[in-house]
């Protein structure tokens, strides 16, 4: 089934159930069509759209299928340069931006006869290293990663998610896949403002948070959080990177969540594993995931089988990308890992992240536990920066109101081991970030190497 017929189907299903707020499944489907007609599309087009969260982006992402093209969603952030770059690699004949009205037409009868193996999305990976990776998903794939989102984040019929997640992103596009599937309503936010979402939470009766958890601790440290009923939701979900143990419990303070779950996966398979409950395993990764096969190389590196019906086909037009990664059937993650003795999957880091010092492995995230427990501490961030004698040291960047005295001393009265304490503690404002909320450590490294050239 493709996604014009997933559409369809879900309009049929419950016409009754609010699928955007104040807007009906039944409405919805005449609506896209209008928009699918003003289009002018071919099945196969690229549409590129470079806007933010409005419900204008959730609907010409349903008109671009209704029609059988392929959705580019770009991030409003990047450059001109790097916009250019995508458009013109991706091929698209229409890019919308914000500003531009949405097209409006003759309803488009629906491209209902398109191969489900088709690509219906084309998704740009943040770049990294190197230019940004075009992902082209099919509607198969990710007609999947929806469904199991459903059933793996425990939600029910009509259930209500927030949706400011960006639409560029996995995690975005599958929160709005994921809504289809099981009559559920996408509440767009336009872009992130934790006291707007707060009071989006309350006015829509959101049910389900799939964040990164950034902004899940943006929401918590919100001085407006005790004025808001957040009764309402059930569900949190996060992705992107390991929660801290302490960022867990505020979570579970603030929210009371019946389920709370972990989401380990990729751009390039949706999902690899779910840690299904976070106030037991705070940062698990879990077990693989309903579509997945897993495995650990020797070097702890995580692999996961292309055989997920989650995965992609290949990299748009990088060769180099797809040897890198991909190596007979399994797609090689970049991450490192290892099991718990309970056969639980824990995330340690990339593998560019690792800091060897004196001959030691150190994995950053062991480190920033520790520190992110102290009370003081917002944010912290845990790299390597070049020595002469250790080969590299650990350099911990801190957001909070504190000393490095104060944390040096916090991490020697800690089970930490001494080899893996930081040597040098860098108070900052705030830590560099990509859109999507994860920590920039390439940028930290480039800034600690600078500094020891000085």
């Amino acid at each position: 089934m493709n996604l014009a017929q997933s559409l369809l189907a879900a309009c049929e299903r419950h016409p009754e159930l609010d699928a955007f707020p104040r807007i009906r499944y039944d409405a919805l489907l005449p609506r896209v069509a209008r928009i699918a007609g003003g289009l002018g599309v071919e099945p196969g087009d690229r549409v590129a759209a470079v806007l933010d969260n409005r419900l204008e982006t959730a609907l010409l992402y349903w008109a671009t299928q209704w029609a059988g093209a392929v959705f580019v969603p770009l991030s409003w952030r990047l450059s001109e340069e790097e916009l250019d770059y995508c458009i013109d690699d991706a091929g698209a004949s229409i890019v919308i931006r914000d500003g531009d009205p949405l097209p409006d037409g003759p309803e488009h009868a629906g491209a209902l006869g398109r191969d489900e193996r088709e690509t219906s999305l084309l998704l740009y990976t943040s770049g990294t290293t190197g230019r940004p990776k075009g992902v082209p998903r099919s509607h198969a794939a990710d007609r999947a990663g929806g469904f199991s989102q459903a059933l793996q984040h425990g939600y029910l019929l009509a259930e209500r998610t927030l949706g400011v997640m960006p639409l560029y992103h996995t995690m975005g596009i599958h929160s709005l896949l994921a809504m289809h599937t099981i009559g559920g309503c996408y509440v767009p936010q336009a872009r992130w403002d934790p006291d707007a979402a707060l009071r989006l939470i309350e006015q829509e009766s959101i049910t389900s948070l799939y964040l990164a958890p950034t902004l899940f601790y943006d929401l918590v440290a919100s001085e407006t959080i005790a004025e808001r009923d957040l009764s309402s939701v059930r569900i949190l979900g996060y992705a992107g990177s390991a929660m801290t143990s302490s960022l867990v419990a505020r979570c579970v303070t603030a929210f009371h969540p019946d389920v709370f779950v972990n989401h380990y996966g990729s751009t390039e398979i949706y999902t690899f594993s779910i840690g299904h409950d976070q106030t037991v395993k705070p940062g698990c990764a879990g077990r693989p995931a309903t579509n997945a096969r897993l495995k650990l190389e020797p070097n702890g590196e995580i692999c996961a089988h292309l055989s997920s019906d989650e995965a992609f086909a290949g990299y748009w037009n990088r060769p180099d990308a797809d040897r890198k990664a991909i190596r007979g059937d399994w797609y090689h993650t970049g991450d490192v890992g290892h099991l718990d003795d309970e056969g639980d999957l824990w995330i340690d880091g990339r593998l560019d992240d690792m800091i060897i010092s004196g001959g030691e492995n150190i994995h950053p995230l062991e480190v920033e536990e520790i520190i992110a427990s102290h009370p003081n501490v917002h944010e912290v961030a845990v790299v390597g920066a070049p020595d002469d004698r250790l080969g590299q040291h650990v350099v911990a960047v801190v957001v909070g109101e504190t000393t490095a005295d104060e944390l040096d001393a916090f991490c020697l009265a800690s089970p930490l081991a001494r080899f893996k304490r930081p040597r040098e503690y860098r108070l900052v404002e705030e830590l560099p970030k990509s859109p999507s909320g994860k920590i920039l450590r390439r940028v930290l490294r480039t800034i600690s190497a600078e500094a020891e050239m000085r």
